[in-house]
């Protein structure tokens, strides 16, 4: 194994250990045509990355969590139709999909770089990234995690309120999926009651008159491990909380890529402001008292008075209505 990944032999062990129940190293020695001092290696550190692996004397080695992997063949049934919209490409490991689309060329405007609709699906990342260079944590098997690229013909200008159209998308789909309770806070986060579902970030590239591309990176928790709890700093939520019957892992990105792909497409003909009132539907803190933490430090109080059309957040304070484009909202006791 090289220093942060796993070895290709750790990945296949994985996989033979998805379902949870016991394998003796005997077996699965043979399974891959090695000794059992090599199956011993190859999982002597998978601890380091949240993995938790029993290891019993005369009965093998078992996942204490059993994990569904991502199958390209799964996804593009649940997507139907609509599979022709997408080339979708799955990963064992990866430090964060967005980096990896960005360092791949995918924002090149110029020379057509990757195709729109070109999406990067990781079982695992080391390095997943939040907004503002926070890092988001995610175990095998527990979130989805997943970039998709998608381009436009107008320019930069034209994308204010990108991040909050993608939320959108994202609630209509676990809605779909009979989740209960999902809301959003500005201007990318995913809650629910018991704290954060999910993330987005969005990098983008292009001229002011078009045409632009964008890199929309997506973290969804589907459950919350112990383990991962305590990397969290935070409030979290998974989908298994609020959502009965959960998902597979291949539902759940099929259908978030359906409700995107639409809502981008409605972004490109009509803007935010078509999707304004419906993203207020789902504000968590619509009409309550916040404190908005800038990025100098400062702080501003006052009631969520909802979004602009551009989706700048609308907050009335002492000194009347102000509208801000960047900042962290907290909840103000």
């Amino acid at each position: 194994m090289t220093a942060g990944t796993f070895s290709a032999r750790t990945w296949r062990l994985l996989d033979l250990l998805a379902d949870g129940e016991f394998h003796s190293g005997e077996i699965l020695a043979d399974q891959l045509g090695v000794s059992r001092a090599s199956v011993f290696n190859a999982l002597a550190d998978v601890a380091d990355f949240g993995v938790a692996l029993q290891r019993i004397r005369g009965r093998g080695y078992r996942l204490a969590r059993p994990w569904q992997r991502l199958d390209r063949g799964e996804i593009l049934r649940w997507l139907g139709r609509d599979a022709g919209q997408f080339d979708i490409e799955i990963l064992p490991q990866t430090d964060s999909s967005n980096s990896l689309l960005l360092q791949r060329g995918g924002l090149a405007v110029a020379n057509g770089g990757v195709p729109g609709g070109s999406v990067l699906a990781v079982e695992l990342q080391t390095a997943g990234r939040g907004r503002m260079g926070r890092t988001w944590h995610s175990g095998l098997g527990s979130s989805l995690t997943f970039s998709l690229l998608w381009r436009f013909d107008c320019g930069l200008n034209a994308l204010s309120g990108l991040s909050l159209a993608v939320g959108v998308a994202i609630v209509r789909a676990l809605n779909r999926l009979d989740a209960q309770g999902v809301q959003l806070k500005w201007p990318n986060d995913i809650l629910t009651a018991q704290g954060k579902l999910g993330g987005v970030l969005i990098e983008a590239q292009g001229d002011m008159l078009g045409p632009s591309a964008v890199v929309i990176g997506i973290g969804l928790n589907c459950v919350l491990p112990a383990d991962l709890v305590r990397q969290i700093d935070q409030p979290a939520s998974a989908l298994d909380e609020v959502c009965a019957p959960m998902p597979t892992r291949n539902q759940l990105l099929a259908v978030v890529l359906q409700e995107l792909a639409s809502v981008l497409r409605q972004f490109a003909r009509d803007g935010f402001s078509a999707l304004r009132n419906e993203w207020q539907q789902y504000h968590a803190y619509q009409d309550k008292p916040i404190k908005l933490h800038m990025p100098d430090g400062s702080t501003v109080s006052g009631v969520a008075r909802g979004i602009s059309d551009s989706g700048e957040l609308c907050l009335e304070t002492v000194q009347g209505i102000r509208y801000f484009n960047s900042g962290e909202v907290g909840v103000r006791r």
